[in-house]
């Protein structure tokens, strides 16, 4: 048990005194998450949309492929994204890889499945009595949108928190993509990966315990937002 002791009591020095780049490491974490969430936001949400009111076979065929998407291997994203960028690649022009821009769009590729699908279900259990009541009131198809998306605002913010949890503690694509270069690409869970094979366990600890506070706090605020809109619906 002294290793965990000794883990501990370092990492507590750690987050204390600053002599890890703890604080950096979690602000490079969020920034690069972030970002691709509200992006993943953008573009999974009106897919979700799509998938959750259309019935053809097109939307079949793209509900199956967003729900794969929920298990994509990140380690795949990562490979895919990184040959992309490469300086052999399509947009090895840009010179992207090994950046945090990278790793944005490799956390995307990861999330927009997982928004959309999450959206997608919480779409489609609205009724489709409302949506032709407001038809019928003269609501363009702008308005139906909106109308549903209101309806579905519980599924929304479950989206959010599966396609945030689903990017902020995977490893291997942003690490394949980004390359864990200190003070500029290294976030949480590639620090936690880099500090453990040094045996450096105190600060990979360290990093390790503010992650899942982070994730917990994330998810407690988005609980909180539920709730809010239950006692709301309830008045």
């Amino acid at each position: 048990m002294s290793v965990f002791a000794e883990a501990i009591a370092e990492g507590l020095d750690a987050l204390v005194s600053g002599s890890v780049d703890v604080w950096g490491v979690v602000a490079t974490s969020l920034r690069v998450s972030g970002a691709a969430v509200a992006v993943a936001l953008v573009l999974g949400v009106p897919a979700g949309l799509y998938l959750g009111t259309r019935r053809s076979a097109t939307r079949n065929a793209l509900l199956v492929l967003a729900n794969a998407g929920m298990g994509l291997p990140p380690v795949v994203v990562g490979l895919v994204t990184a040959m992309l960028l490469s300086r052999r690649g399509p947009l090895g022009a840009l010179d992207l890889l090994y950046t945090r821009p990278a790793m944005v769009i490799a956390q995307t590729v990861i999330a927009v499945p997982v928004v959309a699908a999450v959206t997608g279900a919480a779409v489609a259990s609205v009724p489709f009595d409302l949506r032709l009541q407001a038809r019928s009131l003269g609501a363009s198809r702008w308005q139906e949108s909106l109308l549903v998306l209101k309806e579905a605002r519980m599924g929304l913010v479950a989206a959010v928190a599966a396609g945030f949890g689903a990017v902020i503690s995977e490893v291997g694509a942003v690490m394949m993509v980004g390359g864990n270069l200190e003070g500029s690409t290294r976030v949480m869970t590639t620090a936690i990966v880099q500090y453990t094979r040094m045996g450096r366990y105190g600060p990979a600890l360290a990093l390790s315990a503010v992650l899942l506070a982070l994730v917990v706090a994330v998810n407690a605020i988005l609980a909180q937002v539920q709730r809010s809109a239950e006692r709301f619906e309830r008045s």
